[in-house]
């Protein structure tokens, strides 16, 4: 069975602007007024489910640079 590859979310959200975060955020489909809201908190303050999201979304931070 193939790996299934995790984006770390934590590492990301720690080194990251806020427009960065924005990207990421609409890339996991967050409504505009959230994103807004979202992008100036701590990874852990972020809903569990929308962690998971983030972690097994596949992302590739050189899309989020």
């Amino acid at each position: 069975m193939p790996k299934i590859g995790t984006f770390d979310g934590v590492g990301f959200w720690k080194n990251a602007y806020a427009h960065q975060r924005g990207k990421l955020l609409k890339k996991v489909n967050v409504p505009e007024d959230q994103i807004i809201e979202l992008v100036n908190k701590k990874y852990m303050e972020l809903p569990a489910p929308l962690r998971y999201e983030i972690e097994t979304s596949g992302i590739d931070k050189k899309e989020l640079q």
